[in-house]
């Protein structure tokens, strides 16, 4: 799950709104409501205030300050309905792995770096995100640089190409992102969400066309992509402003917004896979430019794919209910 990341203001300053804005944050926590005026004149953001903001106090997010066990189920009880941030005077006494293992729905108050590390970083998952508060500006970058760099692992596996044939000409979507990515990214793309290979972004030096780091050519327009909070989108249903998780061969993600969808009538390929015992499809464009990642996490183009190679996927054994798990059984071929 993407992390939050909040950053409370208890007095007006104009720099902190807009290097907030400009670092990405999620909500504005404001302890005056005159503030969410002038605020939203500087950009668009959520803001969280008393009796006025897109998120008001005790309806949508409660505060809890925690100095005793007590504090600790009090916590646990208002997470199931709505966000809970939590403060402790002492932050040594803040119980994280207990409140962390029960609830998804808690963000812990910090006042530094290494302790939004811990909050975000504990029992592997961490919390939901975390809330800035005394921010100064240079404080307010380095917690976003380790917010987006804590963006959630994809445990990645090595399937077994068993056929590529060519199946003809279909509609297929090239994604366009605001991220200029690197060799090695790409995108979880595939015909069911029981298996997404790892398609290689339009990084590698061709002699046919420039390079386009900040595209994918992500195949059918029928197909998934990973998007964050671990949902799936249909590659059809994206638009502009909508967002997807750009991978790499070691499991690591960040998220990126689409810039445009490109549709277009090309030549296709299908190709078959078989991980762990279970078969798998995807469909690409029939093009030397376009890659997946093999299992020494090197790009190959999809028309020098032989049975019997390999590529890295993410699998998953339950469905997909409108780009959500569920527990169901659902076979896609």
């Amino acid at each position: 799950m993407s992390k939050q990341f909040w950053i409370h203001l208890t007095e007006w300053n104009k720099d902190i709104v807009t290097t907030s804005l400009e670092s990405g944050a999620s909500v504005l926590v404001v302890d005056d409501d005159e503030w969410v005026g002038p605020i939203k004149e500087l950009g668009l953001i959520r803001v969280a205030g008393k009796n006025q903001g897109d998120l008001l106090e005790d309806r949508d997010v409660k505060h809890i300050t925690i100095a005793s066990k007590e504090d600790e189920i009090a916590v646990v009880r208002e997470a199931k309905d709505k966000l809970v941030a939590v403060r402790a005077d002492d932050w040594k006494i803040i119980p994280l792995e207990n409140i962390i293992a029960q609830t998804d729905n808690v963000l812990f108050a910090v006042d530094n770096v290494r302790d939004a590390e811990l909050a975000l970083t504990t029992l592997e998952k961490g919390a939901a995100g975390v809330v800035l508060t005394d921010p100064d500006i240079g404080l307010i970058k380095a917690t976003a640089a380790l917010v987006n760099r804590l963006s959630p692992m994809v445990e990645l596996k090595k399937a077994t190409v068993t056929e590529v044939r060519p199946v003809g000409v279909g509609d297929r979507i090239c994604i366009d992102t605001c991220t200029m990515m690197k060799i090695g990214q790409g995108m979880l793309i595939g015909s069911s969400s029981q298996c997404l290979a790892l398609v290689h972004s339009e990084t590698v030096e061709n002699p046919y066309v420039a390079t386009r780091p900040f595209r994918v050519n992500a195949g059918g327009v029928h197909a998934y992509v990973l998007a964050p909070n671990n949902k799936t989108r249909y590659l059809s249903d994206l638009s502009g402003g909508d967002r997807v998780l750009i991978a790499n061969s070691d499991g690591a993600t960040e998220e990126a917004i689409v810039g445009r969808i490109k549709m277009e009538k090309r030549p296709l390929l299908l190709i078959a896979l078989e991980c762990e015992n279970r078969k798998h499809t995807t469909i690409l464009q029939n093009a030397e430019t376009v890659c997946v990642v093999n299992d020494s996490g090197a790009p190959v183009s999809v028309v020098k794919l032989r049975a019997g190679d390999k590529i890295l996927v993410s699998t998953e054994k339950s469905g997909r209910h409108f780009g959500m798990k569920i527990d169901e059984t659902i076979t896609e071929t």
